[in-house]
């Protein structure tokens, strides 16, 4: 992808014949009769020079800007110019105050949901991305498969950089110390590795009994770090010596996931159990339990005020607890399958994404002005499972992590753009937006629909946003999406099956008749 065309659509003055929808010249066909492309906006450069600027000649006693400094953002393609990084209007704590949304207000779609798919890597020979995370600093993204091979991709372009073997087995979990000189991997052979900046690997050690390694998290002052694994145990190190200080048992089951308080000395935990437990690590009690899930606790995440904490489940809910009075503050439903990943943003503390196993993204708000609905919902962002995903340092990116062997990177929508969230507003206003379930037989057609190694029933999912399973037994394609879609689908898959009956009952004419006209090739 070129510079200009990443760096373009935020800083560039538009078109005076630009359409709504922000691209260049009027919407629809150009004099040539070829469809004009929509300009994607993956915004960096631009709002970052507008925010240096604003910081830079504002007067450090004006913490406050009027309203004829910084014009109020509009759903409208003119204002793209006037938006800055989301640090300018994460609250209080930004250097001049400035919020785009009305100064102060909870920020909008537009500036903090992702909803905007900007670019898709899939690495040659790829396996399922088991997880990911940033460089220190954002340039670059760190992505780990179930081939237990690193793949790295360049932050801006998007573009491969390097493939490098480090683990013998799947990875299973990634994570930076806060000082950013070292990252910690772990695997699916209870392997922990440590390694520089540079990816290069520095110790190995084993852990958990040979079992999965299923989540790593630093201490805040990183000379600690906890593991959980498969044998219902959380451990906790010293990260200089290599070796193990404390192993904390309780939980009955399998941890699927841990996470050190970011400036207190607390572990939360949840496993297999169905709960989620808080621990002390000096001492190796447990504080807490939390009974609110009925099915296995997936994901553990720790808000950066120390207060919040998330929790996930198989049984489709999300749960926000106050741990300073111990109490449950929401039961967030908004996925039809389970949560399986979970990223709080890193500059607006009352908004978080979280991904379910059908590939659905959800952006949700919890501030006082939050809702227990989601805020903005990408229905089929991925074609299965999404089993991590990462903030950008600067808050403007989003990068996802699928079981369908793709990484993903989301960007904000252009103002007045719905981007992904919203993929056919006449369904909405139709009220058609449920989500629903038909089959379609398809004979002894059934390979041609599923196609070499899925690449048939895969791209008809993507180029119609529905989730679709060829039952082989019974012999029909399972179909799950609006009714539209459901429409579109059985058109698409009738015609491919029209098509291949004409075929083969050409070839058997032609074969019998011995060729066209009746002679032999």
């Amino acid at each position: 992808m070129d510079q200009s065309q990443v760096c373009q659509p935020v800083g560039s003055s538009m078109n005076a014949n630009a359409g709504p929808d922000g691209a260049d010249g009027p919407a629809g066909p150009d004099d040539d009769g070829k469809a004009k492309l929509k300009r994607k906006c993956v915004d960096y450069h631009t709002p970052s020079v507008l925010h240096l600027s604003r910081r830079t000649f504002v007067p450090s006693n004006r913490p406050l800007l009027s309203k004829m400094d910084a014009p109020a953002i509009h759903p409208h393609s003119a204002y793209i110019r006037f938006m800055g990084l989301p640090v300018e209007n994460a609250g209080s704590g930004s250097s001049t105050g400035i919020s785009s949304t009305g100064y102060g207000a909870a920020p909008g779609p537009s500036e903090v949901y992702t909803t905007q798919v900007c670019h898709v890597t899939r690495a040659k020979n790829s396996s399922p991305v088991m997880c990911l995370s940033w460089t220190p600093g954002g340039r670059r993204l760190l992505t780990g498969n179930q081939d237990g091979e690193f793949t790295l991709w360049d932050g801006t372009h998007f573009t491969f950089e390097l493939i490098l073997s480090a683990h013998t087995s799947s990875f299973r979990s990634m994570v930076w110390s806060h000082n950013n000189n070292y990252l910690l991997t772990g695997d699916g052979g209870g392997n922990i590795k440590y390694w520089s900046p540079s990816i290069a690997p520095v110790e190995s050690l084993d852990a958990h009994g040979g079992n999965p390694v299923h989540a790593l998290s630093f201490a805040p002052s990183d000379t600690k770090f906890v593991s959980c694994g498969d044998d219902s145990t959380v451990r906790v190190w010293d990260f200089e010596r290599r070796t193990e200080e404390r192993v904390l048992e309780g939980h009955g089951w399998d941890v699927k996931t841990v996470a050190w308080h970011p400036r207190s000395s607390v572990i939360a935990s949840g496993s297999k159990d169905n709960l989620a437990k808080l621990w002390d690590p000096r001492t190796g009690d447990c504080l807490c339990t939390l009974y609110g899930h009925k099915n296995t606790v997936t994901k553990v995440a720790w808000n950066d005020n120390g207060n919040w904490l998330l929790t996930a489940s198989r049984d489709q809910m999300i749960k926000l607890y106050d741990i300073r009075a111990m109490r449950e503050l929401a039961t967030l439903k908004g996925h039809n399958k389970e949560v399986t990943s979970l990223a709080w943003h890193p500059l607006h503390e009352s908004c978080f994404a979280s991904g379910g196993m059908d590939g659905t993204l959800l952006f949700w708000e919890v501030g006082p002005k939050g809702s227990e609905e989601p805020a903005a919902r990408v229905p089929f962002a991925h074609d299965m499972a999404i089993w991590d995903m990462k903030w950008h340092p600067a808050g403007h990116l989003l990068a996802t992590g699928s079981n369908d062997r793709q990484t993903k990177f989301w960007a904000r929508s252009r103002p007045g753009s719905s981007g992904g969230a919203d993929r056919d507003p006449d369904d909405d206003e139709e009220g058609e937006r449920e989500c629903l379930t038909d089959e379609m037989e398809l004979g002894n057609h059934v390979g041609i629909v599923i196609g070499r190694r899925g690449a048939t029933i895969i791209s008809m999912q993507r180029a119609t946003g529905t989730k679709m399973h060829v039952d082989q037994v019974r012999r029909v394609l399972e179909i799950e999406g609006t009714r539209r879609q459901i429409e579109t689908v059985k058109r698409r898959v009738g015609a491919l099956l029209d098509r291949v009956s004409n075929d083969s009952e050409q070839r058997q004419r032609d074969a019998m008749g011995g060729g066209p006209g009746g002679f032999g090739h």
